[in-house]
């Protein structure tokens, strides 16, 4: 799991229970929870496709996992694949234990004898059509984020209209303007804690996920060319940060 995620959102609704206190019972109402939630919900999909929306669901759980390797794990991997390769051929490569999806298509290739254009051609259109999966997906969050508020000034609208319609008890005024005020608060809720840090997560993500493929690329291109791994690592090292690349040095020296 991802624990800045999980820290950050349970921090969060952590501080708003802190600021309502014990009057939770008057930040409750159904009519408004529906109008901002079902709502913007509605609107979203009307906005998208229903393949865009449904798959927007599935990626999110990226903000909630943390499965990215650091580059530095991947390049040590590389130069293992790269020493067993030019010691034993690309055949040695076949049935190695691989997490890594993308790597795993990578390393077939070279075993299966593709050439350096085949394999960039191939991994580079991958991470193509991986990039415009996850713009989507951060696309849907980000309209979300912005339609909730919008939905949460209508419902306030519409409490407004039917305390202005019901002067006649000046009692009710109060807790009918308190009302029509939730969808407000509900719909910056859901935009500001939920749907525009996701959107956000998703696109940093995704850059992240699409450099560690392209140091795979990178990688797999030298394998298949029969360089040294004693230089792999050096050549890749642009792909990790610099308080970092002594280590990698080290540990791979």
């Amino acid at each position: 799991m991802d624990i800045a995620t999980i820290v950050g959102l349970l921090g969060a609704f952590g501080l708003i229970a802190m600021a309502i206190g014990e009057n939770g019972s008057a930040f409750m109402d159904t009519p408004s929870v529906l109008i901002v939630v079902l709502g913007s919900l509605a609107v979203t999909l009307f906005r998208s496709s229903l393949g865009e929306f449904l798959g927007a669901f599935k990626v999110v759980g990226k903000t909630f996992k943390n499965k990215l390797e650091k580059p530095e794990e991947l390049i040590v991997q590389l130069v293992e694949f790269a020493t067993v390769a030019r010691k034993d051929g690309m055949i040695a490569l076949e049935g190695l234990e691989i997490s890594n999806s993308f790597m795993e298509k990578a390393v077939g290739m070279l075993v299966d004898g593709s050439d350096e254009e085949m394999i960039k051609k191939t991994l580079g259109r991958d991470i193509e059509i991986m990039k415009l999966r996850h713009k989507h997906a951060a696309n849907i969050f980000s309209a979300w984020g912005e339609i909730a508020p919008a939905m949460g000034m209508i419902g306030t609208l519409v409490g407004l209209v039917i305390m202005l319609g019901n002067m006649a008890d000046p009692k009710s005024i109060g807790p009918a303007m308190a009302t029509a005020l939730l969808t407000t608060m509900y719909g910056a809720i859901l935009a500001n804690v939920i749907c525009l840090p996701i959107a956000m997560k998703l696109g940093t993500q995704s850059d992240i996920e699409s450099a560690n493929c392209e140091l795979i690329i990178e990688g797999t291109v030298f394998i298949q060319g029969g360089g040294n791994p004693r230089i792999l690592t050096d050549m890749l090292a642009s792909f990790v940060a610099p308080k970092a690349r002594a280590a990698l040095t080290e540990s791979n020296a």
